[in-house]
């Protein structure tokens, strides 16, 4: 299976239990957490938040959940990542009782936060449930539609700011507000507190500045990984 050899840097080896009839699988009620980056960098850079934080929760809480970052272009194998961990019976493919017992949570920046809604949407199209897509300064992609929240996402929130070349989405809105709650839109600014961002390359700096500033902003990382606390069995 081409999942087994292009698992990403951050994706913790999944707890392995013995099930019934002798079988191995995965514990469902874990949460897993599915992390995308922005721009063309590439998954598992601890330059950027995306990746720090994935690695920080599954240190942190290695019994409670599955941390694993994708570059944005690698939407496919995040896929067959959820699949996989989902798939506790070792069929090859998630039962429908797998796939209602899903707890994921998925969030990603500029390009990723794009991805992040197209996984969610690919996710709804196999009847698997999201608790929560979190986007921070969103940017969509071709032949995507980072703006609106499809209906198997329970919640949903967009972390934004206004400023220089690049900036995010400043709404996003439910396909359908019955079954999917927006958490909130909320803006930064840093026009009066900059953000340090001496790590990054000098052309990001220059000419993306506040749509990197966001990205290492730690309030907003705060709030995000209080979030998805929230979620953890």
């Amino acid at each position: 299976m081409r999942l087994l050899h292009a698992l990403p840097v951050l994706l913790l080896t999944a707890t392995l239990l013995p099930q019934a009839g002798g079988q191995v699988g995965v514990v469902p009620s874990r949460l897993i957490v599915i992390g995308f980056m922005g721009g063309n960098v590439r998954a598992g850079n601890l330059v950027h938040r995306e990746a720090l934080v994935a690695r920080d929760l599954q240190q942190r809480y290695p019994l409670r959940l599955h941390a694993a970052v994708f570059a944005n272009h690698d939407g496919q194998n995040a896929l067959e990542t959820v699949l996989h961990l989902l798939d506790a019976s070792g069929n090859g493919q998630p039962n429908p009782q797998e796939k209602s017992a899903a707890r994921i949570v998925i969030y990603g920046h500029s390009w990723g936060a794009s991805e992040a809604v197209t996984l969610a949407r690919r996710l709804d199209q196999l009847r698997i449930p999201v608790l929560l897509t979190i986007q921070i300064d969103s940017v969509e992609k071709s032949n995507e539609d980072d703006g609106s929240i499809p209906p198997n996402v329970r919640e949903a929130v967009n972390f934004y700011q206004t400023r220089g070349l690049v900036h995010g989405r400043s709404s996003i809105a439910a396909m359908d507000p019955a079954h999917t709650t927006i958490l909130g839109n909320f803006e930064s600014s840093y026009r009066d507190h900059p953000i340090s961002c001496a790590d990054f390359p000098w052309f990001a700096r220059m000419f993306m500045r506040t749509h990197i500033e966001i990205e290492n902003d730690p309030s907003v990382w705060t709030k995000i990984e209080a979030l998805i606390r929230t979620k953890m069995p």
